[in-house]
Order: C-alpha cells, then sequence, then structure tokens
C-alpha cells in the first residue's frame, strides 16, 4: 500500500459525501417545496423516495456488472460529474414535474458511484482491513448528513431552497475530475485465495441474470439482502422525514432542524461507523459470524433510541446560547451511532461472500434491495401514513407515523439472526482468507 492507496480511498470517500449530499439535502428543503408547489407529503414522499429509488435501483446492477469488467475509476467519475449536473438542474425547477425529472437524473448518475467504489476499495486493501475501510468509505452518508442538512438548512434559510441544490452540486464537477486523474484503479483479486480466483472466469461469462440468480441463491446474502431492505424503509424515512418532525413537533426552524439533526446524527453516525469496522476486523478473527453480529446487535439496541427520540415530551430542553436543544436530540445521537454499524459492515460482509471479479454487481445487487425498499419505499410509506394519520393526530401525525416505519427494524434483526450460521458456511465454501484468520 502506498500515499495513493489512501488518497484514492480519501477521494472515492468525498464523492460519497457528495453523492449523499446531493440525494439526502432534499429533507431539509421538503417544507419550502411543498410551500412553494402545494404538495402533500404522499407527493414530497414521492420526489423523495420513489422516483429517485426506482431508477436508482433498477440502474445499479447493470452498471455494477460494467464496473466488473472496465474501468471502476472511469465509471465513478463519470457518474459524479452526471449526478452534479442533475443536482444543480434541480434548483432551476419552475414546476414540480421539473423538479421531480430532475431527482430522477440524479438517480441515474448516483446508480454508477457506489458499486464501482466498494469494488475499489476491496481490491485496494487486504481482507484483514476490509471491514475498516469500508467503514471509512462508507461514513459519506454520515458527513453527508452533517454537511448537507447543517449547512443546507442555513442557505436555504438565507438564500432559499435553489441556492442549496446548486451550491452543493457545482463541487462534484471538480471532484470528478480528481477521480479520473488521481484515484488509482487497482488489479483485481489481488488478495484473493486460490478457490477464489479458479471461480472467477466461468463466472465472468455469465450473462447478468444468470449471475444475479446464483447470487440471490446464496442464502446468506439473500437473508442480508432482505435484511437491509428493511433497515432502508425505516432508515430513509426517518432520514427524510425527520427535519419536518423537528419543525412541525419541536417548533425548530429550517436552519435549527438542519442543524441538529445533521450534527446529532452525523457525529454519532460517524463514531459509530469507526468504531464497528474496527471492532469488527477484530471480532472476526474469533468467529466470522461476528460480520453479521455487529449489524444485528446494533439494529437492536436501535429501535428503543429510535422510539425514545420520536415520543419523548417537547418541553424538556437544553439552551446553547440562544439556541434550545430537544432533550429527544440525545436519543437520534445515539440511534445514530448503532444504526450505523449496519450499512458499511454489510458490505463488507458482502465482498467476503464473492470473488472479486463479482463485488461490483455483488454490491450492485445489495444496494438494489436498500435503495428500491429503502429510497423507493421509505419516504413514500412515512408520507403517506402521516397524511392517513392527519385526521386522528392533525400535526402530530409525522411523529406517530415515524414511529411505525422504525418498527420494520425488528424483522431486520430477525433476518440477520437468520443469516449468522449461512455466512460462516458460504465463507467455508469460499475458502476466506477471513476464515482462515479465524
Amino acid at each position: 500500500m502506498t500515499w495513493r492507496t489512501h488518497l484514492s480511498l480519501a477521494l472515492l470517500a468525498l464523492v460519497y459525501v457528495f453523492s449523499y449530499i446531493d440525494r439526502q439535502v432534499i429533507a431539509i428543503l421538503i417544507e419550502p417545496i411543498k410551500h412553494e408547489f402545494g404538495a402533500s407529503d404522499s407527493q414530497i414522499g414521492l420526489l423523495t423516495g420513489l422516483a429517485f429509488g426506482l431508477l436508482y435501483a433498477a440502474l445499479g446492477v447493470p452498471v455494477g456488472k460494467l464496473a466488473d469488467r472496465y474501468n471502476r475509476r472511469a465509471i465513478v467519475a463519470v457518474a459524479c460529474g452526471l449526478w452534479s449536473l442533475a443536482t444543480m438542474a434541480c434548483g432551476f425547477a419552475g414546476h414540480f414535474w421539473q423538479l421531480l425529472l430532475a431527482r430522477m437524473s440524479v438517480a441515474v448518475g448516483e446508480a454508477g458511484g457506489m458499486a464501482p467504489s466498494i469494488s475499489l476499495v476491496s481490491d485496494l486493501y487486504p481482507p484483514k482491513q476490509r471491514s475498516l475501510m469500508i467503514s471509512l468509505f462508507m461514513m459519506g452518508p454520515h458527513f453527508g448528513v452533517l454537511i448537507g442538512l447543517a449547512l443546507g438548512g442555513w442557505i436555504a434559510q438565507h438564500y432559499g431552497w435553489r441556492a442549496t441544490f446548486i451550491w452543493f452540486g457545482a463541487p462534484g464537477m471538480l471532484l470528478a475530475a480528481l477521480v479520473y486523474w488521481l484515484v488509482r484503479e487497482p488489479r483485481r483479486g489481488g488478495f484473493e485465495t486460490v478457490a477464489a480466483a479458479v471461480q472467477a472466469p466461468a463466472q465472468a461469462a455469465e450473462s447478468l441474470w444468470a449471475q444475479v440468480r446464483r447470487l440471490l441463491a446464496i442464502t446468506a446474502f439473500r437473508r442480508l439482502a432482505l435484511a437491509c431492505g428493511m433497515a432502508g424503509v425505516a432508515g430513509y424515512g426517518y432520514g427524510v422525514w425527520t427535519p419536518s418532525f423537528l419543525v412541525r413537533t419541536h417548533g425548530l426552524s429550517i436552519a435549527q432542524a438542519g442543524l441538529l439533526f445533521g450534527v446529532a446524527s452525523g457525529v454519532g453516525a460517524v463514531a459509530g461507523a469507526l468504531s464497528s469496522g474496527w471492532l469488527c476486523d477484530r471480532l472476526v478473527r474469533r468467529d466470522v459470524r461476528w460480520q453479521l453480529g455487529l449489524p444485528l446487535l446494533g439494529v437492536v439496541v436501535s429501535i428503543p433510541c429510535a422510539i425514545a427520540f420520536f415520543v419523548w415530551p417537547t418541553t424538556g430542553v437544553w439552551m446553547l446560547g440562544s439556541l434550545a436543544v430537544p432533550h429527544a436530540m440525545a436519543f437520534a445521537m445515539l440511534f445514530g451511532f448503532f444504526a450505523s454499524w449496519w450499512p458499511s459492515l454489510s458490505y463488507s460482509a458482502t465482498s467476503h461472500m464473492v470473488g472479486a471479479n463479482e463485488r461490483s454487481v455483488a454490491a450492485a445487487l445489495l444496494n438494489f434491495f436498500v435503495t428500491l425498499f429503502g429510497v423507493g419505499a421509505g419516504p413514500l410509506v412515512t408520507g403517506i401514513v402521516s397524511d392517513l394519520l392527519t385526521p386522528v393526530f392533525g400535526v402530530q401525525a409525522l411523529r406517530w407515523s415515524l414511529v411505525c416505519v422504525m418498527l420494520l427494524m425488528i424483522p431486520t434483526a430477525w433476518l440477520l439472526a437468520a443469516a449468522l450460521n449461512p455466512y460462516r458456511a458460504r465463507l467455508t465454501q469460499m475458502a476466506s482468507p477471513v476464515l482462515r484468520a479465524a
């Protein structure tokens, strides 16, 4: 490993940060967009979720197949440039349908960013460091929430919601050029075992559909994908609608909601991702099932934290100067810490279950479940349930809608538990270096 290896990781992580900023910043802009276009919560759920999620999920796996055959660095660079332009286009939308089309264009670009990056990181570092390095890469969403919501709320408050899209989209153009020129394209499977390398030629000749069916036939991967899909519904519903919950229930301004939610969730999640990746690389030396056991533990602990956050009384606050910080934000930070365990460790587990020549497809397929269920359904379902509960709970309907959606973390925990033993069996079959170190 050289300085360029670490530079490559840093640039790929920065791309993922801006990917998530461009994806998530709309959460802090919901209220002004609703006001300008007269949209319902269900329409906002369509804008923030299904319109993005369907395209992202549908294109991710084919792009992953391309990345397993061609230059991954170039694919990431082109994708970054495309979604950055589309994000800027959101700021120029004059009608709701134009904003919808621009958001769909963001999804087209972002479909080519994540899976090739996971494949690159997996080949840049050996398996014994992979959980930590993928966790470092996947801090992108957490920094994205921190920067996108905190700074995005401030920009929207002072310059309007359109300026927020333009300010966050523009830097991606420079970043795309840096990725193309500076990121190292490592040799595929440089750290693989002989057993994994023998499987590579036959797998490379498969059609995409045959490859997807074979991957889904792996019991551990199938259960992990379903678990991540369920967690995605809760996670994306939480991420998109919580700023509006803070505005409606706690009476915060857009800037205050963005700052508090961004800092609490971002700091908690960054700490959680770093600690879980470091801990996982050590625990799997004793028992490889910890690769999924830690995500399971994080999900179980995160459920009561989320419910406490939403139902905690609104009367208690801490004063930081003139800023009133609701006591409930402590639970948001705890939720961010524990809920950050499952994403990075799940993608790392996937990288161990497949050969180097198909990591992009496998990561994209896992991302398909997260996106289709999470991005596609999470915000939309939360918005629909909120509209249905409004006649009963009025302005508090969103609070109880979010509580209902967070309960989907319960089947997530069950599926992760059901994947533990099949995961160990899969690593035995793969003759993984991780297993030999255990």
